[in-house]
C-alpha cells in the first residue's frame, strides 16, 4: 500500500485508523492516543479501499480523492464506522497533514494557481452560483430552517432551535445596521429573501435584494408578494456589479465567499460607489484564522466552484486601500459548527428523499460536504465574521451597547407583529 502507508504513519497523531487495502490486508495506524488535542475521545475508524490507484492519489491530493472515492464507493466504512467518525478523525489530524514536507511542497505549487481558481468575472460568477444554488428549492427545504436561511445562525443558547437561532442572526445583523425610517437597503446575495423581508417588517425601509440564482429570485419574489411587502421589497436576478443608485445601508450574508481575492478591490469600490459617506455596510462572511490559502480542490470541484473563505489579513488590506473604516468586527467562532450540526441531522433524517430527488452518489456527496464543513468550524481554522464598514468613523454609535438595546426593541416588535418563533 506504499506510498499511502508512509503518509498515514506520519498523518495519524490522534486516534486510531485501520485501512483495509484492496487485497484485504489490514493496516493499523496509531500513536496510542485515543483522543484529539483537546482531550475529546475519538472513535476507532476502519475504512476499506477498493481501488489501488488510491494508494498514490490520496498522497498527492488527499482531500479531493478521499471525497471522490467516498462518493463513488471506492472507499467504504467498515466495522461500524460512519463517515462522521472518519471525518472527525481526519479533522483532528489535519494540522499534522499540512505539516508534512511533501504536502507543504504540493500546497505551494497549488497556491500559484489560486487567482485562476477564484476568478469570478460576470457570467462565470452566475454559472458558479447556479452550480450550487439552482439545484432545486426542494433540496434545501429538506435540511434548512423553515425560512430557508443558508448561512451561519446565532445561538444565544445551545438549546435554541435552528429556526430561533436563525432569527437571532437576522436580529443581530439588523441591529448592527442601525436602520432609520425611509432608508434604502441593498441585500447583496439575498438568498431566498428572508433577511430582506425581516428588515422591511421591522423597519420602514425599502429593500432591494440581488442574487444570481434563478431559483432563489423566483421564490423570494413570491414570498414578498405573499407577505404584502412587494411594494417595499423586490428581488432581482442581477450581479451586484450591475446595481446602480444610492443605498443608505448594504448588507451581504454568505456571498463574500464567492467573490475571490482578485475581485476584492472591485467589490469594495462598488460598495463605495453605492453608499453615501455615512452609509453603513454589514458584511457577514466565512473566513479563517490561518494565513492566506485556498479552498480544497474537492469543494471547488463539487460544491462551490470559485469560492474561497479569506484570511482577515486579505480583507483588511483591501478595505484600507478603499478608505473604509471598520467600525466593528465580531467573530462567530462555533456558531456555524452548531448550525451545520442541525443541517446534518435534518439531512440524514431526509436522506431517502434526497436519493429520490437525485441519487445515492449525490446524497453521499452532500453528507460528506455538510459533515466536513462542520468539522472545519469545530476543530479546523474556519470562523464567521461580522464586519461593519463606513467611510465615516461615527456613522454608527461609537459604543456597541446600542445593538443590545435595538435587539430588545426588535424582540418586542416580533411579538407584536407575530414574527416570534
Amino acid at each position: 500500500m506504499f506510498p499511502l502507508s508512509r503518509l498515514m504513519n506520519s498523518f495519524i497523531k490522534y486516534g486510531q485508523l485501520t485501512v483495509i487495502d484492496v487485497d484485504g490486508k489490514r493496516h493499523l495506524f496509531t500513536k496510542g492516543v485515543d483522543a484529539d488535542s483537546e482531550g475529546t475521545p475519538l472513535k476507532p475508524v476502519t475504512l476499506r479501499l477498493h481501488d489501488k490507484s488510491l494508494y498514490h492519489k490520496l498522497v498527492f491530493n488527499p482531500e479531493l480523492h478521499a471525497g471522490e472515492a467516498y462518493m463513488d464507493e471506492r472507499i467504504t466504512m467498515e466495522d461500524g464506522t460512519t463517515v462522521r467518525d472518519f471525518l472527525t478523525l481526519f479533522s483532528a489530524n489535519r494540522y499534522s497533514l499540512t505539516d508534512l514536507k511533501e504536502q507543504k511542497f504540493l500546497n505551494n505549487i497549488k497556491m500559484l494557481t489560486r487567482k485562476i481558481q477564484q476568478s469570478n468575472p460576470k457570467g462565470k460568477a452566475q454559472k458558479n452560483v447556479a452550480h450550487h444554488y439552482d439545484l432545486g428549492n426542494d433540496l434545501y427545504k429538506l435540511f434548512l430552517d423553515k425560512n430557508l436561511l443558508y448561512s451561519c445562525a446565532y445561538f444565544r443558547s445551545p438549546k435554541d432551535s435552528l429556526e430561533k437561532a436563525q432569527r437571532n442572526k437576522l436580529r443581530l445583523l439588523a441591529a448592527k445596521m442601525d436602520l432609520k425610517p425611509g432608508q434604502r437597503v441593498l441585500d447583496i446575495g439575498c438568498g431566498w429573501g428572508d433577511l430582506a423581508l425581516y428588515l422591511a417588517q421591522l423597519a420602514d425601509v425599502e429593500v432591494l435584494g440581488v442574487t444570481l440564482s434563478q431559483e432563489q429570485q423566483q421564490l423570494a419574489s413570491e414570498r414578498a408578494k405573499k407577505a404584502g411587502l412587494d411594494n417595499r421589497v423586490r428581488f432581482e436576478l442581477r450581479d451586484y456589479r450591475d446595481v446602480d443608485g444610492q443605498f443608505d445601508r448594504i448588507v451581504s450574508v454568505g456571498m463574500f465567499e464567492h467573490v475571490g481575492v482578485a475581485h476584492y478591490d472591485e467589490f469594495f469600490k462598488k460598495i463605495n460607489a453605492l453608499t453615501p459617506d455615512d452609509g453603513i455596510t454589514m458584511l457577514h462572511s466565512i473566513g479563517h484564522m490561518s494565513p492566506p490559502g485556498m479552498a480544497s480542490a474537492w469543494y471547488r470541484k463539487y460544491i462551490f466552484p470559485g469560492a474561497y473563505s479569506p484570511a482577515l489579513s486579505e480583507v483588511f488590506e483591501v478595505i484600507e486601500r478603499n478608505n473604509l473604516w471598520c467600525l466593528d468586527l465580531e467573530f462567530l467562532r462555533l456558531h456555524y459548527a452548531m448550525t451545520l450540526a442541525h443541517w446534518c441531522k435534518r439531512f440524514e433524517k431526509n436522506r431517502d428523499k434526497v436519493i429520490e430527488l437525485y441519487d445515492e452518489r449525490f446524497a453521499r456527496m452532500w453528507e460528506f460536504y455538510l459533515i466536513s464543513a462542520e468539522m472545519m468550524f469545530r476543530t479546523g481554522s474556519q470562523l464567521v465574521f461580522h464586519m461593519q464598514l463606513s467611510r465615516k468613523r461615527d456613522a454608527a454609535p461609537i459604543v456597541r451597547d446600542y445593538t443590545v438595546d435595538v435587539q430588545r426593541k426588535y424582540i418586542k416588535l416580533e411579538k407584536t407583529l407575530n414574527l416570534d418563533i
